[in-house]
């Protein structure tokens, strides 16, 4: 079962990068401090699901693609944090927090795609 310790790996990760943004929220505007947190994070991501979620990968394949996924669920993730912030009004702060809600199921099943079958790309 790969989905707990997908759990696990995105709590560690959710974590680290959500302390970053904090961080770099005195320093920066909350896309700045995304944009970077979430970078931070993305590397964290591939060698967590490249060595204790999936514990294989499909070599370049997984490389190249699980920063596809992720660069969808960053755009996903910017437009709910815009929504968040600056429509609704609601705190900067938990902006993230909302936002991954919507995108871990999504980000989880297309992980496990990369890393466990060549079904996005074929050889």
């Amino acid at each position: 079962m790969t989905f707990p310790r997908f759990a696990i790996s995105g709590g560690i990760n959710t974590a680290l990068t959500y302390s970053m943004y904090l961080l770099l929220l005195h320093y920066f505007p909350y896309n700045a401090s995304y944009t970077m947190s979430y970078l931070a994070g993305l590397a964290f991501a591939y060698l967590m699901n490249r060595f204790y979620v999936f514990k294989c990968h499909q070599g370049l394949k997984s490389l190249i693609l699980l920063p596809l996924v992720y660069l969808v669920q960053y755009l996903i993730n910017m437009l709910v944090i815009w929504l968040w912030i600056t429509v609704i009004g609601f705190a900067v702060r938990l902006a993230p927090l909302a936002a991954m809600v919507i995108t871990v199921p999504m980000t989880y099943i297309l992980s496990k795609c990369i890393f466990r079958h060549a079904v996005l790309v074929h050889s």
